[in-house]
């Protein structure tokens, strides 16, 4: 299995500002401590190529963020300060989605230490969100023909806007998502699936609906999975708003994990949301995917992976 970190690019931000950047590096720290990935799994995210950003982003929003001159207001909206680290960080993310959206079609799951960045939209960024990692990902799969028809499982307690109105046009994607039903945005956008959650939503609530509605997913037939495996539904988290254990999350990321492996799709991971303070009950939260990708696919993380019909092969264990 391969996996790519960005922690390197750490985020400078004021004293007492509420995003929790020290996450990702607690997590690369803690995968290698347990043993859930080993040291030579683990790769520097490369950074996004400008053909890649700009399949899913406005050419005046990407100029504009990485020059600096983005507005006050779009800044605040985006909830960070502009810094040349900044602009380095958000495509080293950008990139390891790619990157491992790449390493899934090869090795069957895959994923990156950061990212799930769904709130960022075309022409702006929002919610700690500036490019949107998985649309980047998607449209470039798809203009390369690694997959035909792909879906993106988005189960942050967020709605994924950004994702819904970069991708929700396009035939060859199927959006899915499962969130909080009054949390932010407040002006949601139409995925192709979309199913709201009240708030205080436990364990075998939330499992029976993630049961009844992910069948759609696979009745779409993708040749790949991007999933969004936000920890944020844990009751711990500040901004969460249901009442999810760690225990229920394992088991949310073993429905979806499973399902796919069942039938040959290859998965690309991004970790989402996670703002529990202190953040380890999220950090934990992050680790446990990886511990059910481990418990579904073994120490290798090899599947077998079914092949589109584009690149002419049958089934095979890569």
């Amino acid at each position: 299995m391969r996996a790519y970190y960005s922690d390197t690019f750490n985020l400078p931000l004021p004293e007492g500002h509420r995003f929790p950047g020290q996450k990702y590096a607690m997590l690369r720290e803690r995968l290698l401590h347990e043993g859930l990935l080993a040291p030579d799994e683990l790769h520097l995210s490369p950074l996004a190529e400008d053909a890649d950003i700009a399949r899913a982003h406005d050419a005046d929003y990407i100029a504009a963020f990485e020059s600096g001159s983005l507005d006050p207001r779009s800044m605040r909206r985006i909830g960070f300060p502009w810094s040349e680290h900044l602009v380095r960080r958000t495509r080293a993310s950008t990139g390891g989605a790619v990157a491992a959206t790449r390493a899934a079609l090869a090795d069957g799951i895959s994923g990156q230490l950061a990212g799930g960045t769904h709130h960022a939209h075309r022409d702006f960024g929002a919610g700690y969100c500036i490019y949107n990692d998985q649309a980047v990902a998607a449209l470039r799969a798809l203009a390369d023909g690694w997959a035909e028809r792909l879906a993106v499982v988005d189960l942050d307690v967020h709605q994924g806007d950004g994702t819904a109105a970069i991708l929700g046009a396009n035939p060859s994607v199927f959006v899915f998502s499962m969130h909080g039903e009054k949390n932010f945005p407040f002006r949601k956008r139409e995925s192709d699936l979309d199913v709201p959650l009240p708030d205080g939503m436990e364990d075998a609530a939330y499992l029976r609906m993630l049961a009844e509605h992910l069948p759609a997913v696979f009745a779409f037939r993708p040749d790949l999975v991007l999933y969004q495996a936000g920890v944020d539904p844990l009751a711990e988290d500040k901004l969460g708003r249901l009442a999810l254990t760690h225990d229920g999350l394992m088991a949310r990321d073993e429905m979806v994990l499973r399902e796919c492996a069942r039938r040959g799709i290859p998965v690309a991971m991004a970790i989402g949301g996670g703002y529990a303070n202190p953040i380890q009950p999220s950090v934990a939260a992050y680790a446990n995917t990886y511990r059910i990708v481990r418990r579904i696919h073994g120490p290798t993380g090899a599947v077998a992976v079914r092949r589109n019909t584009a690149q002419g092969s049958a089934d095979r264990l890569l």
